[in-house]
């Protein structure tokens, strides 16, 4: 089922009234469009073979695969045979770090990341430390922005990789990707960024970016799940974490995905057609439910940084409100939102993000990220802002944080 926002309802099992559905949680997971899901589903037949088979309905499935790898490597300002295809971003981010770190480690053994990368750089960095990596973690200022003299400092000798993700999937904050970038490659180390969530919103080349190794998902981007891709600059050294028959040049064996690499593709197109346009859309919308939400919402304030940002990610906090609750009755109000990364929802610690960032732990847990998408209307902000200060204002009345701030003064 396609997310349609004005036509999908569902019914408020408490009040048995109609109530509107809203999904603005574009940053954990999108739709699949539906002209690529029309597209895949025509060419299901066609692309059933092993990509790496000889005969002609192998070869079939291989011309979808590598004339979807140009498509890709075309909108990254790559050549084909630098693009890799795994099932997801975060076994792309593994390949990174750890096929970099196991290839490097005669050259070296320190790796920098950032200290607000998405858990499966910092889960990837822990182990590698386990392994004998040292990791040094940078710190970030109160908008999550890495400052690139920090990097330049943080390099030396053995230092054989940085990874800094491009923009971060709970704040929206941009990096200096371009800056870090060109450090990293005057001091000759190499350099991987994440853009599991510019790819497709904002222009993004690795040429540009001074990037070595880059990562993007189609899951991001309304194309299918089970697809993502890792950029390797040639020349650069990296062993594989998956062995056996020797798919995507050795690099990462395992029977090709096809229908789900083709859709990437075609989502990738789609994406690259309407960028532009819809970047300034998401923008405005964003921006007006931010002023919409700071406005009405006393004791509200911003994460993030307010200009250097993604135009879809709007993270917020509420002063004596607990983020699992505003979920909850969000969601009875059919708004889906996020307290955070999806990835990490289940997790009962604060946000590393914001910790990060200097937020109070109490701060973090109060938290709520709306992400708008493709499907997104002026309608659905408008249900937001209604809904948001009323379910804010009850929460607060039954505040555990609120009474413990009172018993204090």
């Amino acid at each position: 089922m396609i997310i349609d926002n004005h036509m999908v309802k569902k019914t408020n099992k408490k009040t048995k009234a109609s109530v509107r559905r809203v999904y603005m949680d574009y940053a954990a997971a999108t739709p699949v469009d539906p002209k690529v899901a029309k597209k895949m589903h025509a060419s299901l037949p066609g692309i059933f073979a092993n990509s790496m088979s000889f005969h002609s309905y192998g070869q079939a499935a291989r011309a979808v695969l590598e004339e979807s790898r140009g498509i890709l490597a075309q909108m990254i300002g790559a050549d084909s045979g630098e693009v890799f295809f795994t099932s997801s971003a975060s076994e792309s981010n593994n390949l990174a770090l750890k096929g970099v770190a196991s290839a490097n480690k005669h050259k070296g053994n320190h790796i920098v990341i950032s200290s607000i990368e998405h858990a499966c750089i910092i889960e990837s960095a822990k182990w590698l430390e386990s392994q004998g990596f040292v990791i040094t973690r940078l710190k970030v200022d109160s908008f999550g922005q890495v400052n690139p003299q920090d990097v330049a400092n943080a390099i030396n000798q053995s230092t054989i990789l940085v990874s800094v993700m491009h923009a971060n999937n709970e704040i929206g904050t941009i990096q200096p990707i371009e800056e870090i970038g060109k450090i990293c490659r005057e001091k000759n180390v190499l350099f991987h960024t994440d853009a599991a969530q510019t790819f497709g919103k904002l222009p993004v080349n690795v040429q540009k970016l001074n990037a070595d190794l880059l990562t993007a998902s189609s899951q991001k981007i309304y194309g299918p799940k089970g697809a993502a891709l890792l950029y390797v600059r040639e020349g650069v050294k990296i062993d594989p974490l998956i062995h056996g028959g020797g798919q995507e040049s050795g690099l990462r064996s395992s029977t090709s995905n096809v229908p789900a690499i083709y859709g990437f593709a075609l989502a990738a197109l789609e994406a690259k057609q309407n960028m532009a346009k819809e970047m300034q859309r998401l923008k405005k919308m964003r921006d007006r439910l931010q002023a919409g939400i700071l406005k009405s919402v006393e004791g509200s304030h911003l994460n993030g940084h307010p200009q250097k940002r993604v135009p879809n990610i709007l993270n917020v906090w509420f002063e004596f409100v607990e983020g699992e609750s505003m979920i909850i009755q969000l969601d009875l109000r059919g708004i889906a939102a996020s307290t955070g990364s999806a990835c990490s929802s289940a997790k009962l610690a604060p946000s590393h993000v914001l910790m990060a960032t200097g937020v109070k732990p109490q701060e973090a847990h109060g938290s709520l990220r709306l992400s708008l998408g493709r499907y997104s209307k002026e309608s659905d902000v408008d249900y937001v802002l209604k809904a948001l200060p009323i379910i804010i204002q009850r929460l607060r009345e039954i505040s555990p944080f609120k009474k413990s701030e009172e018993i204090k003064s």
